[in-house]
């Protein structure tokens, strides 16, 4: 097991590592596959243990969030001259777009030592609850089980919400304290979404709509940096160069229309490949073999 899994760490990694310099620079995958690497060490965990350290991780960092409050002085000015001159980067050449990723990297190590974290004490809590066979076992999770989830849930996190949304403006300082806030409110909230998801999938109707999203879901990795590129097609230097030309609404839009179309080929494509090129391609690294590519037919 664990030679596979830190081959499946690195080409996570690596794949990380190449969609923040041609794609995007708010990667998210090389920051899991180093989180995977302590997820290894604490593989032996107990459920209770794991949920003890992710409130304690969430609780520590509020607390330095608090304790940051203030600490760092806004300039509008400074920062509405610098989302300009990122959207220039971006709309110019390729090479304007690589060279504007990599000048991110400190501001992304900043943003990650909060992000980081915080994806750990989640993954904390998904391995407890894989340890307790939470959502594989429908025993568990009951409708009174989960309808308590979302009357605790939604209430704790929807509070939470508000106060990021009434003081998470701009002002003269910055304002870490909503942000605390949440910190200690999202998991709430994230246990009330997947509750109702969990009781919708389980009607007639919702195990439709399950059917519907599961492809996609499936191709979870392809998808994310099938994002990255359509994006950067449509918003920089690789292609039409839209970066600050549209309309909150217009990027909205483009948004659903990039979504819908991946739930249609995400379907289209499983009902003759057996992964997504990018789980594939993961697949391969991790058992040093090339996997199956085409379905066989029935």
């Amino acid at each position: 097991f664990t030679p596979r899994f830190l081959r499946r760490l690195a080409g996570l990694f690596g794949l990380g590592v190449i969609h923040f310099v041609f794609l995007f620079y708010g990667d998210i995958l090389a920051c899991y596959a180093l989180l995977g690497l302590i997820l290894l060490l604490l593989r032996g965990i107990r459920p209770r243990t794991a949920l003890i350290s992710a409130g304690a991780i969430f609780a520590v960092l509020a607390v330095v969030l608090l304790l940051a409050n203030g600490a760092a002085t806004d300039d509008p000015a400074a920062a509405a001259a610098e989302a300009q001159r990122t959207t220039e980067a971006l709309r110019g050449s390729p090479g304007t777009l690589i060279a504007e990723n990599l000048r991110n990297l400190p501001t992304m190590k900043v943003s990650l030592s909060v992000q980081g974290p915080a994806s750990l004490a989640a993954f904390l809590v998904g391995l407890a609850a894989g340890k307790r066979r939470l959502i594989a076992d429908p025993s568990i999770t009951t409708a009174p089980a989960l309808r308590r989830v979302q009357l605790v849930g939604f209430p704790v996190g929807l509070a939470g919400a508000f106060v990021l949304a009434s003081m998470g403006g701009p002002g003269e300082t910055s304002n870490t304290v909503p942000i605390a806030v949440t910190m200690l409110t999202a998991p709430f909230l994230t246990a009330a979404y997947v509750a109702t998801a969990l009781r919708v999938f389980r009607s007639p109707r919702g195990r439709d709509i399950a059917a519907r999203l599961a492809p996609a879901g499936r191709m979870a990795l392809s998808n994310y940096l099938g994002q990255s590129l359509l994006c950067v097609l449509i918003f920089t230097g690789y292609g039409f160069r839209l970066a600050g030309q549209l309309t909150p609404w217009a990027v909205l839009l483009t948004a659903l229309v990039i979504f819908t179309t991946q739930l249609t080929l995400s379907a289209r494509w499983l009902a003759t490949h057996v992964y997504g090129p990018a789980e594939w391609l993961l697949r391969a690294v991790t058992h040093t073999k090339w996997p199956a590519w085409h379905r066989a037919p029935h």
